[in-house]
């Protein structure tokens, strides 16, 4: 039997897809006969898919996730990400159906979050697990960092109106403003496939180094990855100078810090909508708040 964590089962009813849910169990069963494989517990915490542990026909541990059908093509972006990285920097992924929007990955350890690595050791293991990932991919139907950045400005106007603005206008003007110069920025040319969602619950152990699971898939400036490691941990963020995080990325990765400040404001602002909607919280109103903080700095 499936559980369906009470944040997914919000998530996919503010998507409008409930009938997803109560297909669940029949495209679970469809996997299991197609894979051969044996389904075990289900995996807490999940907010965009069903996760739950299973194993091959061989005794191999492994992981099957069923992604929520979103608008797009995010599990078909998600699986491209996942066979051109090819297991560096990424999980592994042994079976895919685009078409149900379904994988089965390899099966790591623990993520940061359960190991409670401090704050500044964390940063530096997400900046080298994500720079494993970066590398050419172009040719590949990858939305891009200007695509990106433009999606997440048209949410972050909808979700500010639908949500009756939970942050203040000020911060919603900021973000709006840095996602267009960086959908402005974006450059064909040294755009890398990113992994676009880096944070401690998507780092889990894998032997002696870590790997990222749930790729978003894109060709963007490597920079949008830090962006997200920005938005992370908002309580922290404001416990210093917000701005010294993107110095110390910055200089961990010899990236542009402006680049990843500025990706930094919107994924924050966007996330902090998101959790809202989906009623994940604290979170969402730590997110906000820290959006409300940085609004009036730049790193001058």
């Amino acid at each position: 039997m499936i559980d369906i964590p009470d944040v997914l089962r919000n998530h996919a009813v503010a998507a409008g897809v409930d009938d997803w849910l109560d297909d669940l169990p029949l495209i679970v069963d469809r996997l299991r006969q197609q894979w051969d494989i044996t389904i075990g517990r289900s995996r807490a915490g999940a907010t965009e898919a069903c996760v739950a542990e299973a194993r091959t026909s061989t005794g191999e541990p492994a992981v099957l996730k069923i992604l929520i059908p979103l608008k797009g093509d995010l599990a078909r972006h998600e699986i491209t990400a996942l066979r051109v990285a090819d297991g560096r920097g990424c999980v592994a992924l042994l079976r895919d159906d685009p078409d149900l929007g379904a994988m089965l990955l390899e099966r790591l350890g623990p993520s940061l979050f359960e190991l409670g690595v401090p704050i500044t050791r964390r940063h530096e293991i997400l900046c080298d697990t994500a720079a494993r990932v970066w590398r050419p991919a172009a040719g590949f139907g990858l939305p891009t960092g200007a695509d990106r950045a433009r999606q997440l400005a048209d949410y972050i106007t909808e979700s500010w109106q639908a949500l009756d603005h939970p942050c203040s206008e000020r911060a919603i003007d900021q973000a709006l403003a840095c996602a267009r110069r960086r959908a402005a920025a974006h450059d064909d040319e040294r755009a890398v496939l990113v992994h676009g969602d880096v944070h401690q619950l998507n780092a889990l152990r894998a032997g002696q180094e870590f790997k990222l699971v749930d790729p978003d898939g894109l060709l963007a400036e490597p920079e949008c990855d830090l962006g997200t490691v920005m938005r992370g941990d908002p309580v922290e963020l404001l416990q210093g100078d917000p701005r010294e995080r993107a110095r110390r990325l910055g200089a961990r990765t010899g990236l542009d810090v402006t680049a990843i400040w500025e990706w930094g404001v919107v994924e924050r602002v966007a996330s902090g909508l998101h959790c809202t909607r989906i009623d994940l919280q604290p979170l969402g109103r730590q997110t906000l708040a820290a959006a409300d903080a940085v609004s009036g700095l730049d790193l001058a």
